[in-house]
């Protein structure tokens, strides 16, 4: 139902490992766009996801970072060999403008024993797509991501005993951390996926979907926790540090936005859910101590899915 686009970055591998459990008994199915060709995290991660029984999509044609990862080295280090009897592990592939349908069904022949997830990402030929892909019966996921894949496009792809899901960015990106507001609106799509023709929802989290290598300086330190109103509409509070004109100290400014966040932990009617990656913060708080900032970014990313979890225990 809920599927989260992560970017295999080490600590969101470690946000999955460690939560499987979580992920299972939710129905949250990760997919996952190599960044780096050492796979070591990957499969340390994907390892205990099969073992807990968690679904996951791994993309086989990246498309972010400077050198995006090649889909050879993935079809021969992971698909062939470490995933090959993965029963949990589906094979992604990424329909941009410039994608060929050739290139796909090839591996669709070629890889029959491994369901597939097609992500629909500015691929514009939609009823000639649906007809190569008529006669196979491994593709479970048409994965739609909102901007890249109209309405008339998704009609081509409604078919029984697939499932439909639309991928919505509700990180709204800013260049300095500095300039973020104190909360602003995330996303009502965990409530009307329904109303949009589909079957699941997904996000890039508290992260986005622009992809870089890595941060600049920390100029201003921001932690990102979302949260539900009154009406379960989903928003997202930027809890910025006071120090926001040098890049250092990036410890001390971690602790400025922190006792922001404790403050409105412990308001009387505070919307933050008590997740567990919240009950680490606090403690963090508690015992003054900076994990870096990877850690605070995965953290946040951790509390937004258990906060959605918690919603699809509610409402199921």
């Amino acid at each position: 139902m809920y599927y989260p686009y992560l970017r295999g970055k080490q600590f969101e591998l470690i946000l999955i490992r460690d939560n499987a459990k979580l992920l299972v008994d939710n129905g949250i199915h990760p997919i996952i766009e190599p960044v780096k060709e050492d796979f070591a995290a990957i499969k340390r991660a994907l390892k205990v996801l099969d073992e807990q029984g968690v679904s996951c999509t791994l993309i086989l044609n990246p498309q972010v970072g400077q050198e995006p990862v090649q889909t050879t080295s993935i079809l021969q280090e992971l698909i062939e060999d470490s995933f090959k009897d993965y029963s949990k592990v589906l094979i992604g592939f990424i329909l941009h403008a410039e994608s060929n349908i050739i290139d796909l069904t090839k591996l669709l022949d070629k890889y029959p024993k491994f369901n597939f997830s097609l992500l629909h990402y500015g691929y514009t030929k939609g009823k000639e797509l649906a007809v190569a892909l008529e006669k196979y019966k491994n593709i479970k996921n048409h994965i739609f991501i909102e901007g890249f894949a109209g309405k008339l496009y998704q009609r081509q792809f409604k078919k029984d005993g697939i499932t439909r899901v639309l991928v919505r960015n509700g990180f709204k990106q800013q260049k300095k951390n500095a300039n973020y507001p104190p909360s602003e609106h995330f996303s009502d799509l965990h409530i009307t996926y329904p109303d949009e023709g589909m079957d699941g929802f997904g996000d890039y989290l508290i992260v986005g979907d622009e992809y870089s290598e890595s941060g600049g300086p920390a100029y201003a330190v921001a932690i990102h926790m979302t949260y539900l109103g009154s009406e379960d509409d989903m928003f997202i509070y930027h809890f910025i540090s006071d120090q926001t004109d040098s890049p250092t100290d990036p410890g001390g400014k971690f602790l400025e936005a922190l006792k922001k966040l404790v403050k409105e932990v412990n308001k009387p009617k505070s919307l933050i859910f008590k997740s567990r990656a919240c009950q680490e913060y606090l403690e963090l708080y508690n015992k003054k101590h900076y994990p870096g900032l990877g850690t605070v970014k995965k953290l946040s990313m951790q509390h937004h899915i258990e906060l959605i979890a918690d919603f699809l225990r509610r409402e199921n």
